[in-house]
């Protein structure tokens, strides 16, 4: 079990998400930096559905209430059990009554918003439709449909097997997958229905101006700021469906995309959509950040959805060479 003794506003318990939930109207949910969250369960032997916690404001501190093996992955934070430093990515050890301290970074970091605590056996909370991650609205899933709070209490599941020894890492998708246009960190999107039906001058200034990301920003959606987008002719569109990853585009003209908790249908104008295998970069940039747009198509997508795979399949190979023998 691990008990929080301080937590910021918003950590969560989150898994890889409410997947098939959404003809009945709810949200996917689930971790919003989906590769930080299954680094994590790999280095400390879960299954890749195994829950843990996702902080967006630090810092947190816990306790762990028994012997537990855990990392740290995501954004950069300072890491300190015991007063000892803990670094990022990487498995560690804990004995029973240790505190964790996860904190803001020593040094300004110009990227990362949302950093995860993966421990071995997992945040054993209930299943609910499928999953255990924690749907804030509508309060499904997760403790009690709720962000984590000071004196929460999660139990923890059965390690599957033994883990690598502690000290071992993995590098980051960030570093192993850098993605930027001009210094800035970009995401490849497909135009979606309503693209071709914006000015000229509107769609120059979305491919290739930055975008702003404002402080209206949060697990169901990021507000952008920039260039105001402007169509051809007043657009009025009965709701559908839409998933994470979809750019709407409000009457003020400035975008939307949608994300991890939005809902499963709106309105607005779809003017493009962010890749799946490129939403764990948009989650990580904080408030104020910028971000440019790539231009991608179907070809595309599906090689950066290999790409993510093939770290994590060669992240998963060369962590199993480093279990005990009769783990691997």
């Amino acid at each position: 079990m691990i008990r929080l003794l301080a937590c910021g506003a918003l950590a969560t318990v989150q898994d890889r998400g409410r997947l098939g939930a959404l003809r009945w109207g709810v949200g996917v949910a689930g971790a919003m930096d989906a590769p930080a969250l299954a680094g994590g369960n790999l280095l400390v032997g879960n299954p890749d559905d195994a829950a843990g916690i996702e902080i967006q404001v630090l810092p947190l501190e816990a306790r762990f209430e028994s012997e537990a093996v855990f990392a740290v992955t995501g954004a950069d934070c300072t890491a300190v059990l015991d007063g000892v430093p803990v670094l990022p990515w990487t498995v560690a050890r804990a004995r029973a009554g240790a505190t964790l301290r996860l904190d803001r970074p020593a040094a300004f970091r110009p990227w990362g918003a949302r950093t995860y605590l993966c421990v071995a056996g997992g945040i054993d909370v209930p299943v609910v439709l499928g999953s255990r991650a924690t749907q804030l609205r509508g309060a499904i899933g997760g403790l009690e449909g709720r962000s984590l709070q000071a004196g929460d209490a999660l139990p923890l599941g059965r390690p599957a097997g033994d883990p690598p020894p502690p000290g071992t890492g993995l590098v980051p998708p960030v570093l192993a997958l850098p993605l930027a246009v001009g210094g800035v960190p970009a995401l490849r999107v497909l135009p979606a229905a309503e693209h071709d039906r914006y000015t000229t001058d509107s769609l120059a200034a979305f491919w290739g101006e930055p975008w702003r990301v404002t402080p209206q920003s949060d697990r169901y959606g990021f507000r952008l700021a920039g260039s105001t987008l402007v169509p051809l002719a007043p657009m009025e569109l009965r709701s559908h469906g839409i998933v994470p990853g979809v750019i709407q585009v409000p009457h003020g003209g400035q975008p939307i995309i949608q994300m991890c908790d939005a809902q499963p249908s709106g309105g607005y104008p779809k003017i493009g959509t962010v890749i799946e295998a490129d939403l764990w970069r948009l989650a990580q940039a904080p408030i104020g950040a910028r971000i440019r747009f790539v231009e991608t198509d179907w070809d595309g997508a599906l090689a950066a959805r290999d790409a993510i795979d093939g770290w994590l399949e060669a992240a998963r190979r060369d962590l199993s060479c480093l279990r005990p023998r009769s783990a691997a």
